[in-house]
C-alpha cells in the first residue's frame, strides 16, 4: 500500500477543509474498520502532525479518531451479530462435528474475546474481525463499546503523543509508522504462534484422553 500517497492525499484534505478537518480524521479512522487494509494508525499520526502545526485542534483530532474507531467497531459488531445465526444454521446442516467446532470457538471467544478487544489496536489488519467475531459469538454490545473505546483512547493517545514529539516531516512520519507497524506485526505473529501451540497442546490432550477412554 502506498502510505506516502495516502498521507499526502489526507494532508491536502486536512489543509483544505479547515474547520471540517476533524471530520476527515473521523471518516478515515472509521474506514479502517470497514476496509481493514486502510492504514488507521497513519491517520492518527498524521492528525498529530497537523495538530502541532495548528491546522487541526488537538482535542478535536483526538476525539475524532477515537470516535471513528468506536463507531467502526460497532458496525463490525453489528455485522457479526447478523452473521452469527447464519453460521449456526450452516454448522447444523453440515453435521454435529461442525456444530461442535463452532461451539468450541464460541466458548473460547467468549472467554478470551475481551482480552482481544482490549488488544485489538496491536492487531493490524485484523482489528475489524475481532469485533465481527465479538458480535457473532454474542458478546454484549455495551462491553464491546467500553473495551473498544478504552483500547482506541489509549492507543490514539500514544500515537498522538508520538506524532507530536517525533514527527517533523513526511519522511519522519512514514518512518515512525513503519516502526510501529513492524512492532505490531511482530506482536501479532508471536501471539498467533502462542495460540497455535496452545491449541495444538489442547488437541493432543483431548486425543490422549479419548484414547485412554477407548482402552478402558
Amino acid at each position: 500500500m502506498d502510505f506516502e500517497g495516502i498521507a499526502t492525499a489526507l494532508g491536502e484534505a486536512l489543509t483544505r477543509t479547515g474547520p471540517f478537518a476533524p471530520a476527515i480524521l473521523f471518516l478515515a479512522s472509521f474506514a479502517e474498520y470497514v476496509f481493514p487494509p486502510f492504514p488507521g494508525d497513519l491517520v492518527v499520526v498524521l492528525g498529530a502532525w497537523y495538530a502541532v502545526q495548528g491546522t487541526v485542534s488537538w482535542p478535536l483530532a483526538y476525539v475524532a479518531v477515537t470516535a471513528g474507531a468506536v463507531l467502526g467497531a460497532v458496525l463490525d459488531w453489528a455485522v457479526g451479530r447478523w452473521l452469527g445465526p447464519r453460521l449456526d444454521a450452516r454448522a447444523e446442516r453440515r453435521g454435529p462435528l461442525s456444530a461442535e467446532r463452532l461451539q468450541r470457538f464460541v466458548a473460547a471467544y467468549r472467554r478470551w474475546g475481551p482480552a482481544l478487544l482490549l488488544a485489538n489496536r496491536l492487531l493490524p489488519g485484523f482489528r475489524g474481525f475481532v469485533f465481527v467475531a465479538a458480535g457473532a459469538t454474542g458478546i454484549p454490545l455495551a462491553r464491546v463499546v467500553v473495551l473498544g473505546a478504552i483500547a482506541a483512547a489509549v492507543w490514539n493517545g500514544v500515537l498522538l503523543a508520538a506524532g507530536a514529539l517525533f514527527v517533523h516531516s513526511l519522511p519522519e512520519l512514514l518512518a515512525l509508522l513503519d516502526g510501529l507497524s513492524r512492532a505490531a506485526w511482530l506482536a501479532t505473529g508471536a501471539a498467533a504462534a502462542i495460540a497455535a501451540c496452545a491449541a495444538g497442546f489442547l488437541a493432543w490432550r483431548r486425543a490422549r484422553a479419548a484414547r485412554g477412554e477407548a482402552e478402558r
